[in-house]
């Protein structure tokens, strides 16, 4: 519908009427607010018409109407493809925006475009929000987790909005104001790392249950639901647990059979794993679980190799019931130290770009809505609500009580599955970060020695203050 009056009346635009924008702007309308969407597929435009019929809800085919209908200042949101697109989208609007206006990036941008947007906005009087919004189409719909960040001010503009489309848990809106410049991008940009980790964590427990045990796919549909009524309880065991009991409608057979090997990816998660090297914070299983998708991808490749490395995995020879409890307590033992690696990560970066973050608040709005949420981020904000300083929920008194606990369910996975050769990489590198971190003494003064050997980079020692060389050709003992 366009209002034939012209009148200024919708609190916020939607600029991308996919699946995301859509959803999104319908779940404003449904309470109470008027909106106005734009796209520049007509056809998106006349679904939103038909499906918006009885609510607030006002589609523009062109830029000129879909400005019109906003009351001023004006609020926009995109909802757009990252990268080219959004700066496409922002360039498109310039000429129609005034002094006050803003601009609401809630798509998957990298934090430093949102930094060199927010900026160049600026001079031009122009607020901008960079937003992260996680839930997926139902989310969307009914209630996603919200992350923004930018000028408080502005966050202050949509907030009656942002809180009431966002999910609810206990009566708290899954959504708060994370802090200056681009930490909202940035804290959603982690969050779908550690979504990454999660994922390929409960992938392994699949090949190690379908190959190693030979449960059905049945059994399967058991065992994850028999764990989603857990503490393992979360959004992703719950979706895996329903994605054993689909039927594919062409065949009348399981779907997951029917389903290609190969996992796709949006960058985000190769986003993570880059700023953790930048900023030189180790999270391995979000680094395997990228390369992982990778691998997936090297169909060709990994059938030549599995013809020329012919070993076949036999079923593992054992207690299916002590394995399964074991292989239980290696998921949630993972499932912590991904959370840990992700948040680790939130604090050193909070502190390199002055983001104030506030973690506890973090993991409070993660609790619903989102695709990380789970029964573990209660424990997760009671330990930043303990120690907001905290540089690791490894150090968390609680937490580290239910690793002690359950470390040997992991222990005893990656021993039994590297005997018979099934991959685990992201199970095997989580035991790896984990033993390392626990570890207070390290092998690396032989790296050290090494680089000081072949390139005189010095050393420290441990008994003398100060940086030490060596001259190693000269008086080695044979």
């Amino acid at each position: 519908m366009i209002n034939n009056n012209g009148k200024q009346h919708c609190v916020i635009g939607m600029i991308g009427l996919g699946v995301m924008g859509r959803n999104l702007l319908l779940n404003m309308a449904d309470h109470g607010f008027q909106v106005a969407g734009y796209d520049r597929d007509k056809a998106k435009v006349e679904s939103l018409n038909t499906e918006s019929e009885k609510k607030k809800v006002y589609a523009a085919s062109t830029i000129d109407e879909f400005i019109n209908l906003l009351q001023k200042p004006r609020a926009i949101m995109l909802l757009v493809p990252a990268g080219k697109p959004v700066d496409a989208v922002i360039e498109e609007l310039l000429p129609h925006l005034q002094a006050g206006d803003l601009i609401i990036d809630a798509g998957n941008s990298h934090f430093t475009d949102t930094d060199m947007r927010a900026e160049r906005l600026e001079k031009v009087g122009i607020q901008f929000l960079g937003v992260g919004i996680s839930g997926g189409e139902e989310g969307a719909r009914h209630g996603p987790s919200i992350m923004p960040g930018g000028p408080k001010i502005a966050y202050e503009k949509v907030r009656p909005i942002l809180e009431a489309v966002a999910a609810s848990v206990n009566g708290d809106p899954c959504v708060t104001y994370l802090g200056r410049s681009s930490v909202g991008h940035y804290v959603k940009m982690v969050h779908n790392g550690i979504e990454y980790g999660l994922m390929q964590l409960i992938a392994e427990t699949y090949d190690v249950m379908k190959r190693g045990l030979g449960l059905s796919n049945n059994q399967l549909y058991r065992m994850y639901d028999s764990w989603n009524n857990s503490e393992l309880n979360s959004y992703l065991l719950e979706i895996t647990r329903d994605i054993f009991n689909k039927v594919d409608e062409k065949t009348n057979e399981p779907l997951i059979d029917k389903i290609k090997g190969v996992a796709e990816q949006n960058g985000t998660g190769m986003w993570t794993s880059q700023s953790a090297m930048e900023l030189q914070v180790p999270v391995p299983t979000i680094d395997i679980a990228v390369s992982m998708r990778d691998m997936s991808v090297l169909v060709t490749e990994r059938e030549q190799a599995d013809n020329l490395y012919q070993r076949s995995i036999p079923l593992i020879s054992v207690d299916h019931t002590v394995f399964l409890k074991q292989l239980e307590d290696a998921l949630f033992t993972a499932m912590i130290i991904v959370y840990a690696q992700g948040m680790a990560l939130l604090r050193v970066a909070s502190e390199k770009y002055t983001y104030d973050l506030d973690l506890e608040a973090v993991a409070r709005i993660w609790r619903g809505g989102c695709i990380i949420r789970a029964k573990l981020l209660e424990d997760i904000c009671a330990a930043f609500r303990l120690n907001n300083n905290l540089p690791n929920l490894l150090l968390d008194p609680k937490l580290s009580q239910k690793i002690m606990t359950q470390q040997e369910g992991l222990r005893q996975v990656v021993r039994l599955t590297s005997v018979v050769g099934i991959p685990i990489p992201a199970l095997m590198a989580t035991l790896g970060y984990f033993d390392a971190y626990r570890s207070a003494w390290q092998p690396a003064n032989l790296i050290q020695a090494q680089r000081d050997y072949f390139g005189s980079h010095t050393y420290e020692r441990i008994d003398a203050a100060g940086t030490f060389h060596t001259e190693w050709k000269k008086d080695v003992r044979i």
